[in-house]
């Protein structure tokens, strides 16, 4: 199933995403060279929590005719959720669990899996639901940096390895204004394959640590 996010709003939905990217890709995913903030961009650094930069980049799909529903929730013409209005996203159910089994909290994450959307990452978006997040998908588990381009909120950085386990976490506040959220106060290095980005102070709530684990389901 693929929900619609609109450019400036992340409104909540039944289900579970959105900034920080990295500098390779934010709001944010990253690459051993690169750096993400929560957004994706083009020109080394990652949007809202995505990483500096990547060394691909990715296709977004174009997506139009957006209405709002009874409760002021932005969608499209099928009444599917959207985050950026001009890209489609896949979307997964992501939860944490500990390694004994038990579940810590679970959010429907918008899949951001080309350069192009990783760079994007959650920048420009206005609000993040605790219900909601942006899973950055890589082919393999790297050295990365997320920072915090253009982001309006603060989010939670969770880096995954390869089998969804918890490598890191790290608490990003929203930048002050007058900073552009990619000085080195707010880079946000780790190692992993997948890096979710949460509402700030989600996974405190939650009490989720090091050593607990993603688990979702990702179309091949």
């Amino acid at each position: 199933m693929t929900d619609v996010w609109s450019r400036r709003h992340l409104l909540a939905v039944a289900g579970t995403v959105a900034a920080a990217g990295c500098l390779d890709a934010i709001g944010s995913g990253a690459s051993s060279d690169e750096t993400e903030n929560s957004t994706d961009g083009t020109d080394g650094t990652d949007g809202t929590g995505g990483e500096e930069s990547e060394s691909t980049s990715g296709d977004g799909d174009s997506g139009g005719n957006e209405s709002s529903d009874e409760n002021g929730t932005e969608t499209d013409g099928d009444g599917e959720s959207s985050i950026h209005g001009d890209y489609d996203y896949e979307t997964t159910e992501v939860a944490v669990v500990t390694p004994e089994g038990d579940e810590l909290g679970s959010v429907t994450a918008a899949i951001a899996d080309t350069s192009e959307l990783r760079y994007l990452g959650l920048s420009d978006t206005e609000e993040l639901p605790e219900d909601r997040g942006m899973l950055f998908v890589y082919e393999s588990v790297e050295e990365r940096t997320f920072v915090m381009r253009e982001m309006d909120f603060g989010i939670d950085i969770i880096y995954a390895d390869a089998g969804g386990e918890i490598t890191s976490i790290h608490h990003a506040p929203a930048p002050e204004p007058g900073e552009d959220g990619e000085s080195e106060a707010h880079q946000y290095p780790g190692e992993g394959q997948y890096v979710l980005e949460v509402a700030y102070e989600w996974t405190t709530e939650r009490d989720v640590s090091e050593g607990d684990v993603l688990e979702f389901d990702l179309d091949q």
